[in-house]
């Protein structure tokens, strides 16, 4: 019996692994953030998508996407670890008009989304923290500081935002 379970968890471990490479695996726009162009009120969103390959079954990676009122494009914060492996600092800052990408083939889900004058508060928090986060060039995955570590990090230090983390954002809770 124990040969016959082991044979299925591996079986369905690989199964779970994609086809395509991370090289390959979509980054378009979910679209379901604010078009940016559109919407001239403040927004912050908060996403969670599955992890890449097998990992996903187990847990997410989390990033924060906020945009000023008026602003063309939003800037968005993450922390991943092959910048580290790169000589870069782990927590990422880009401009984009696409905050809602897959990630590496995962659809995001949003877990926290903020619009208008609340938002427009709670930016220069956000962007305080993040200038100050401990960890920005460390990354491991258990137990953190990790992608997940990042935001609830931020979460903490803005806890007007109210920011409930996903059960399998491993991590989370490194930051406490």
């Amino acid at each position: 019996m124990i040969k016959y379970t082991t044979i299925v968890i591996a079986t369905l471990l690989i199964s779970a692994c994609s086809n395509n490479d991370w090289r390959t695996a979509s980054r378009e726009s979910a679209g379901i953030a604010p078009n940016p162009t559109k919407e001239k009120s403040a927004v912050i969103e908060i996403y969670a998508a599955n992890a890449f390959s097998w990992r996903g079954w187990f847990a997410v990676h989390t990033w924060i996407a906020t945009k000023a009122e008026n602003a063309s494009e939003y800037t968005v914060y993450e922390v991943v670890s092959w910048r580290i492996k790169r000589g870069l600092p782990a927590l990422n800052e880009y401009k984009t008009t696409t905050p809602d990408r897959y990630w590496y083939g995962a659809k995001p889900q949003k877990i926290l989304s903020l619009k208008g004058e609340q938002a427009a508060e709670l930016i220069p928090k956000i962007t305080e923290a993040v200038s100050h986060y401990p960890w920005s060039n460390e990354y491991s995955l258990f137990p953190g500081p990790n992608s997940n570590t990042f935001p609830a990090w931020v979460g903490l230090q803005v806890r007007e935002l109210g920011l409930e983390m996903p059960f399998r954002a491993i991590g989370s809770g490194y930051a406490n």
